[in-house]
């Protein structure tokens, strides 16, 4: 049954702008989110009538759902919490990110059997609920942009029930290669297409995954039909982040990492800022920086490593046991190098993103050498906070490589005696060197900020539906 409500541009995610959580009287708290997303829906303006489509994530969310509580311009769904626990978690995260982030141990792993299977169905039942929702909500001849890979079976299922809709759909991650996408069996990955398919315009991150997004469509069902496929690369949101990053709380994180870092203020940071994700490949990053102070003995005691990992999917014996390893390595470091006023590692693993923005500002090198990133933004904000410029040690596999790389120092995220010369090459590039490249990488980096990469999206989806 269409809602009352008829929307003229709506955004599908698992995750929405809004989060509620149940305090101890049993109230709910609302708290904000931000990111691309937020910022470029409210550029379309209050009068464009659009509404915010994203599922329940906890029992916050849950009851907020069944108290009828929530934000004008927000419909949260309270799909079956084992639904989207296998959805998510079984199938959206412990399947597709692997197998777009290249993370399996092939002689174990994929096993595609019966409970593989039973969870695909909670895949599809969990889309269902996004497309029957986007049909109710939607007006006559209304833009949908579906988000990412929880959700490539929207589009399809959408377009069966609203053939007059202008859909598209955007990829956060990278694609696949085709000989590793057809790791998933042969019906799963053409559903997979053909859901996405059903949009009018598929978007991507960067050309290296739409043509990788392309090939497989090529390979599989034999082309992509009528969608249209796109590229934007999304921004750093440069007015945002130069304002917050001189906000009082950061001046307090700054004061903070400084005592960490100890000295009479000569050492150099090298800075990281990640979830503890797998495909961060923070304990590579770890064991080139244990490389450089190996082989370059004059580093010890003039540089400190912060690096600021952030718990990711801790509910995942995978993600716990990498968590696990990442602290190991740095207190390994720590207890070889370290002395009475001198901590080679700085790590902090509770996500403060005021410490982030420190870390950004104080930054003499950035580290980001991903095995494999659909973009990674943090690539793109260091340079634009960096205080005094940063040298940016770039894995070629980011998506913001494609960008970035010419004034990056580029390496093989899999080399980590590579990384470790990256690492003393950045650390002794000249003080000039290093400000112009800063300056060319803030820019390129803001290019195409939130609000004018979600603007385009509806305007090229509009071109492509004419």
């Amino acid at each position: 049954m269409a809602s009352p409500h008829r929307a003229n541009v709506l955004v599908a995610s698992n995750r929405g702008p809004v989060s509620y959580s149940l305090d101890e009287d049993g109230g709910l708290e609302a708290k904000r989110g931000g990111g691309g997303l937020v910022s470029g829906l409210s550029a379309i303006g209050a009068d464009a009538d659009s509404l915010w489509v994203c599922a329940a994530l906890g029992d916050g969310d849950r009851e907020a759902v069944r108290r009828g509580v929530g934000e004008t311009g927000v419909r949260m769904l309270d799909i079956d919490a084992s639904v989207h626990a296998a959805a998510y978690n079984g199938i959206a995260n412990s399947v597709l990110w692997f197998v777009h982030h290249m993370l399996y141990q092939t002689p174990l792993e994929p096993v595609f059997d019966a409970e593989f299977r039973q969870q695909w169905e909670d895949f599809r039942t969990y889309n269902r609920a996004f497309a029957d929702a986007l049909a109710a909500e939607a007006a006559d001849g209304a833009s949908v942009l579906v988000q990412d890979y929880h959700l490539a079976l929207v589009p399809g299922m959408l377009r069966e029930l609203r053939p007059d809709l202008r859909i598209g759909h955007f990829s956060h991650t990278p694609w696949a290669p085709v000989d590793y996408f057809r790791l998933l069996p042969d019906d799963i990955g053409e559903e997979l297409l053909r859901g996405i398919l059903g949009a009018d315009r598929a978007a991507f991150l960067t050309r290296r995954w739409a043509d990788a997004f392309t090939g497989c469509c090529a390979e599989v069902l034999g082309g992509t039909g009528s969608t249209a496929i796109g590229v934007h690369g999304l921004g750093a949101d440069a007015d945002f982040l130069r304002a917050r990053s001189h906000e009082k709380d950061v001046d307090g994180r700054m004061a903070e990492l400084r005592e960490q870092i100890g000295g009479s203020g000569d050492r150099r940071t090298i800075v990281r800022v990640d979830r503890t994700e797998l495909s961060k490949n923070i304990v590579r990053g770890l064991l080139a920086y244990r490389e450089l102070l190996d082989t370059r003995p004059e580093w010890r005691g003039r540089v400190v490593h912060i690096a600021l990992a952030y718990p990711s999917r801790q509910d995942l014996t995978v993600y716990r046991d990498y968590m696990a390893e990442v602290r190991r390595v740095a207190d390994e470091i720590n207890s070889r190098y370290g002395s009475a006023d001198w901590t080679p590692v700085v790590m902090h693993l509770k996500d403060d993103f005021a410490r982030s923005l420190a870390a950004y500002r104080l930054a003499d090198v950035a580290l980001v050498n991903p095995i494999r990133d659909g973009m990674n933004l943090v690539a793109k904000e260091v340079p634009v906070v960096s205080d005094l410029g940063c040298a940016l040690v770039l894995s070629r596999e980011a998506g913001a490589y494609e960008e970035l790389g010419r004034d990056a120092v580029t390496v093989n995220p899999y080399d980590v005696s590579g990384t470790a010369a990256a690492l003393h090459e950045a650390l002794t590039m000249p003080d000039a060197e290093r400000a112009e490249r800063t300056e060319r990488l803030a820019a390129a980096a803001t290019a195409l900020p939130p609000q004018q990469w979600f603007i385009d999206q509806l305007h090229a989806l509009a071109g492509a539906t004419d």
